[in-house]
């Protein structure tokens, strides 16, 4: 231990001026804040970082350990090149091409790791149209964290931003960057994004091992987690992958992942919960004043076929903890699929789950109340009057719905517990009442919509947001 902690000592007494690979070249930094810029110098040495935007110079000591940090005031956004001159050790080093805008962090599972020229066998819907767009280097920019494993919390990543042109959209995170895309459209500032995903990583795979200590069935032997398929390891993307963004300062999270917990809905409601709140503490965020926007976990049959639903079950906790997370949200996407890819966890229509997501923050974080984004949701189900109708109460649904009559993935079951399609709907207008029936059943108990591992639906609002899935029970006695 004494000779590990002497050859710390001796490595950070001689080590250089460096800075951060995400405070690099063409980085966006939020505006309208106090940006953070990070690295490592000689023990004690003063660090100085002066913006071009205002003259100013801020300063700070390295601690012991070698590392430093400035917080710089950051002007309003515009597509306005900027530099940083950081000096220390003796040492001069001027960050170029520094844009400032409005910053985001994205993560989760493949689904949001996917890029936009697609995995093998899976398109991204409109990719193409895209990547062979004129270049937009000054409008959307996109750092890359490499997926990667830690046993132990790491400080670096070796990545770097980039703009987007043919020859670096193909490799952008597709979710991310439709989002972006969107965002720069009504904002019309940069847009900066850190992508941060690993295809099949559980909610365990970004939470820190501290928190995982906490739950009794997560074992963290090291011998368990080499066993395990390498994408649901717990803590090690958190560690690798995470940890070295940590701190950067951003608008906001937006998030997709949920498959590899499928099964474990029962714990996947507390446990975002913890994620989320680590995740805001680890970024000073004591107020919950970071967004945390998440998108529904699509359709997809799940093999081997199961009496349960087990998809549809992670969905309805998906849902519920965008209601206990404060300052959260989440996006419905079970309009998104076609029949064919039932067999398919990727599905191609992305630009509609990063322009949903885009509505969220849009809508709730820059003014733009008139942009619908929250989809209709089901509250209860009651009794129309003596007949074979059911209503049930839907909100954000001010204006109506987008039909009445082929409804797919809308059923109702009588006290047999078969369900058959809906037949009949009619929407009234006060209060927002779906009243439906089916000539198959004559006494409904219950009614669920887009309810199944693969069950998609075609049932929006009038603003094209489309219902929630939904599984209800008839309230005894309510009109």
């Amino acid at each position: 231990m004494t000779l590990v902690l002497l050859l710390c000592t001796c490595l950070a007494a001689e080590a250089k001026l460096s800075i951060s690979k995400l405070c690099s070249d063409s980085m966006v930094l939020q505006q309208n804040s106090q940006a953070t810029i990070w690295g490592t110098a000689k023990a004690g040495s003063q660090i100085s970082v002066s913006p071009s935007w205002n003259g100013r110079t801020y300063r700070c000591n390295a601690d012991g350990e070698g590392r430093w940090t400035v917080k710089i005031d950051t002007p309003e956004g515009s597509y306005k090149s900027h530099t940083l001159t950081v000096k220390g050790d003796g040492e001069t080093v001027r960050i170029n091409d520094v844009l400032v805008g409005e910053v985001w962090l994205a993560s989760g599972q493949s689904n949001m790791e996917m890029p936009m020229r697609g995995f093998y066998n899976c398109p991204v819907e409109d990719a193409l149209d895209y990547i062979s767009a004129p270049a937009a280097k000054e409008k959307i920019r996109m750092f890359t964290v490499p997926i990667k494993q830690s046993y132990e919390p790491q400080t670096e990543v070796e990545s770097s931003w980039l703009g987007a042109e043919a020859s670096t959209v193909p490799g952008m995170s597709a979710v991310a960057y439709f989002f972006a895309h969107e965002l720069n459209e009504m904002l019309d500032i940069p847009v900066g994004v850190i992508s941060c995903a690993y295809g099949g990583a559980r909610v365990e795979s970004w939470t820190s091992k501290e928190i995982l200590e906490t739950y009794p069935d997560e074992d963290l032997s090291r011998e368990h987690i080499e066993s395990m398929v390498h994408y649901h390891r717990p803590y090690l993307a958190y560690n690798a992958m995470l940890c070295p963004v940590m701190g950067y300062t951003i608008k906001g999270f937006i998030w997709y992942q949920g498959c590899s917990n499928v099964g474990k809905h029962e714990q996947f409601v507390e446990r975002m919960e913890n994620m989320v709140g680590h995740w805001r503490k680890c970024w000073n965020d004591t107020d919950a004043s970071l967004p945390f926007y998440m998108v529904e976990i699509a359709p997809y049959r799940n093999k081997p076929a199961s009496a349960t639903s087990w998809y549809a079950l992670l969905r309805q906790a998906q849902h519920e903890a965008a209601k206990k997370i404060p300052n959260s949200g989440i996006v419905v996407t079970n309009d998104l699929v076609e029949s064919y890819e039932m067999d398919n966890i990727h599905p191609a229509k992305k630009k509609p789950v990063g322009e949903r997501l885009a509505y969220l923050a849009l809508n709730r974080n820059y003014g733009f109340t008139t942009i619908a984004c929250d989809s209709p949701e089901a509250v209860r189900a009651i009794q129309m009057g003596s007949g074979n109708e059911i209503g049930v109460e839907l909100t954000n649904c001010w204006n109506g719905i987008s039909r009445w009559m082929e409804i797919e993935g809308l059923e109702v079951a009588g006290s047999e517990g078969i369900f058959y399609p809906v037949t009949y709907a009619y929407f009234e207008w006060e209060p927002k009442i779906l009243r439906v029936r089916s000539e198959f059943v004559w006494d409904p108990c219950e009614v669920r919509y887009g309810w199944g591992d693969f069950r998609p639906g075609n049932l929006k609002n009038v603003q094209g947001l489309p219902v929630a899935p939904f599984w209800l029970k008839l309230e005894k006695n309510a009109k």
